[in-house]
């Protein structure tokens, strides 16, 4: 795609110039359904040292306690229970669950966290600014997509042999397979393989729906 193409070298340019201030614009995908995603990253300090200007230090060790469970978690999601519990352990002013509920949907409004259904994993921007941070911190812990090999909170795993994909990159990798065989034992992968996202539908999608209320404001 030449749009694609010419936004990859825009980028290319402006991080040849932000190099020399330990900045960079990084690009990712979501891990539920592969949009791309871009962040401005800064080298030099880790996500966590950065959140410290908007934080208090309490807040930022739930963000610690929720970023451990949620890493330690075969899922990569941690129930909003689990990290309520830890706030009698946090480091600072004393906090309550009341306050504690409070902050983390501050973290989902500043695209630290995702919420769904009474449940945290990390945003996307998260991983992207945080991916050196978190394989730093959690070396034992840490999960690798075995196609894309960056950082996994999220995705399918092998039953068989235990390696794990993203969602995006399973979509991409079996979406021309009838029978989706594991790319590491070859054994039968037992999930559902899920739909890849395609910019050029989302367009048309975007395109019939502007459409149809033009369509329809002509109508009135």
């Amino acid at each position: 795609n030449a749009t694609v193409e010419k936004l990859e070298d825009f980028i290319n340019n402006i991080n040849s110039v932000l190099e020399s201030l330990y900045i960079e614009i990084k690009k990712g995908i979501t891990e539920d359904d592969g949009r791309p995603i871009y962040a401005l990253v800064n080298l030099a300090t880790t996500s966590i040292s950065k959140m410290a200007s908007d934080f208090a230090e309490n807040e930022l060790d739930l963000f610690r306690k929720a970023l451990e469970l949620i890493i330690d978690s075969d899922t990569g999601f941690a129930s909003s229970t689990n990290i309520l519990n830890l706030v009698d352990q946090l480091k600072g002013k004393k906090m309550r669950k009341k306050e504690a509920e409070h902050v983390l949907q501050k973290f989902v409004q500043n695209k630290w966290l995702i919420e769904k259904e009474g449940e945290f994993t990390l945003h996307g921007r998260a991983i992207l600014e945080m991916e050196q941070y978190i394989r730093e911190t959690y070396p034992d812990a840490v999960k690798v997509c075995n196609i894309c090999r960056g950082l996994l909170i999220q995705g399918q795993s092998c039953e068989t042999c235990g390696i794990r994909m993203h969602l995006p990159c399973v979509a991409k990798y079996f979406q021309s397979s009838a029978e989706p065989h594991c790319p590491h034992c070859n054994d039968y992968w037992p999930h559902e393989v899920p739909e890849v996202f395609d910019p050029e539908k989302e367009r048309e999608t975007g395109m019939s729906r502007s459409n149809k209320r033009s369509l329809r404001s002509r109508q009135h």
